[in-house]
């Protein structure tokens, strides 16, 4: 049975943390790290007969603006729709209905986030960052 919860009571810190030490968008992200993460997002873990098999978390202001972040699903389950299954419990969340920016970034799961209405941004040159 597969489930989608939001209670951080049960998100599995250490499966969380093995998988995101390992790929190039968080590589190398101490358990302490991740616990801080979890600890200031809206956060969303998918479970598989109760055992968690992937993640995601949005950090928001519940009105103007959402960042979708760390989101993945466990190799081992991969290509069987539990992606699009996170995704959708995330979009549909009733706290997050007002939020009217999402964004997020990705390398390689356009395909994904666009079935969710999920765009290039429309004016790009608008956006600046700061990475240190």
């Amino acid at each position: 049975m597969i489930e989608v919860s939001k209670d951080k009571s049960k998100l599995d810190i250490f499966f969380i943390q093995n998988f995101l030490k390992e790929v190039y968008w968080s590589a190398g992200r101490t358990i302490e790290e991740v616990q801080t993460t979890i600890n200031s997002s809206f956060c969303f873990g998918i479970y598989l007969n109760e055992k968690q098999i992937g993640f995601c978390r949005v950090i928001t202001d519940y009105v103007v603006f959402a960042y979708v972040m760390d989101v993945f699903i466990d190799e081992n389950h991969r290509g069987k729709g539990y992606s699009s299954i996170l995704i959708e419990a995330m979009m549909n969340e009733p706290q997050l209905q007002q939020v009217k920016i999402w964004r997020l970034a990705t390398s390689d799961a356009h395909f994904l986030y666009q079935k969710f209405g999920f765009n290039t941004l429309a004016h790009p040159e608008k956006m600046m960052e700061k990475i240190k």
